[in-house]
């Protein structure tokens, strides 16, 4: 049986996949580059860089590849990260946003190659179920940048 990820998602960088593909593997756990196609004296790129390459963050395969500058991220894409404690959610949000990442609101952040993620607590669905319950919570998200697992949750709870 083959073990291929069926649907993978692919991003285009400039010039900095191998860059951002190693710093991607150093924030997640259980995280590795797969492979690497570095270009040969055919390029497209100068030989010897990264062409293409795939790594593995939490079992989830991502493919990168030096494109050149003519397509960025946009906010239309985000990764995802559910984080259990606040303190999973501080990590994330610190590292992503280190070194030119930018905040950006209801626990949206752009990382320094552009890609946005979403940093997010995993009790955020339950939080929500409750539709009086939730429009409390998400009154309180919409007023913050990086979201905070104890202000939802006394949102939630308020009588």
């Amino acid at each position: 049986m083959d073990n291929t990820q069926k649907i993978t998602t692919f991003l285009w960088f400039n010039d900095n996949a191998e860059e951002a593909m190693n710093h991607y593997v150093a924030i997640f756990k259980d995280s590795k580059i797969v492979s690497v196609l570095r270009n040969g004296e055919a390029g497209p790129g100068a030989p010897g860089t990264v062409l293409v390459g795939t790594f593995r963050i939490e079992g989830q395969e991502f493919n990168a590849l030096n494109g050149g500058p003519q397509f960025k991220f946009t906010e239309a894409i985000s990764l995802v990260v559910n984080c259990d404690t606040q303190k999973e959610l501080d990590a994330y949000w610190d590292t992503l946003c280190a070194d030119g990442g930018k905040p950006v609101q209801c626990g949206w952040l752009k990382d320094k190659y552009g890609l946005s993620w979403q940093i997010v607590p995993s009790i955020l669905p339950k939080l929500t179920q409750d539709a009086r319950k939730s429009a409390r919570v998400m009154q309180a998200l919409m007023q913050m940048v990086k979201l905070d697992i104890k202000t939802l949750q006394a949102a939630y709870d308020e009588k």
